[in-house]
């Protein structure tokens, strides 16, 4: 996979550079591609709010995405990525680009864009849909406390040692050693 990241100039002539730029390092490689960061370009009419649209700069836009055959992956969370200092032009700058080949391995992504803190950009972020990182949920089954066999289990699970020095990785931990041996009475 190769990725690059984009800013992309203010000036046309600067911009049709950077395209055939890019034409150019990705007709070599027949690889995965992930081109995202701040193209300083919108692709339609609705990608601004306050601004003047220029439709041939944003046809050239598309034209350059369009014949090198990539994908914009979706934005979740807000419709702009862009605010100016007084809050009153809004624009869709920041995007992720891929290629069909990245599509085939990573099918279910998408881009969050996330608070804007410390400049005028909302920064992005690619989540791949099917990964959850998250701690798994702790069930305790009320048949399990109506075994008299319980007692034992829990006695023998809170002895166990735990690995973490944490009190809430303590607990966790503890959590883990009761599930281990709750499953022993299913």
């Amino acid at each position: 996979m190769i990725v690059v990241n984009v800013y992309g100039p203010h000036d046309n002539d600067k911009k049709r550079k950077m395209w055939k730029g890019l034409e150019n390092l990705m007709r070599y490689d027949n690889a995965s591609w992930v081109i995202c960061g701040d193209f300083n370009e919108v692709r339609n009419e609705d990608e601004r709010r306050k601004n003047v649209f220029h439709d041939r700069r944003s046809a050239l836009f598309n034209d350059f995405i369009n014949h090198m055959k990539l994908v914009e992956i979706p934005l979740i969370g807000k419709r702009f990525t862009r605010v100016n200092d007084d809050g009153s032009k809004f624009r869709k700058l920041d995007r992720l680009l891929v290629s069909d080949l990245f599509l085939q391995m990573w099918n279910e992504v998408s881009v969050i864009a996330l608070e804007r803190k410390l400049t005028d950009h909302c920064p992005i972020m690619l989540r791949d849909m099917n990964m959850d990182f998250s701690p798994k949920p702790f069930k305790l089954f009320d048949v399990w406390l109506e075994s008299k066999d319980i007692e034992p289990i829990i006695v023998e699970a809170w002895n166990k040692p735990v690995e973490s020095q944490r009190k809430d990785g303590v607990f966790q931990d503890r959590l883990k050693k009761y599930k281990e041996c709750l499953k022993r009475m299913e």
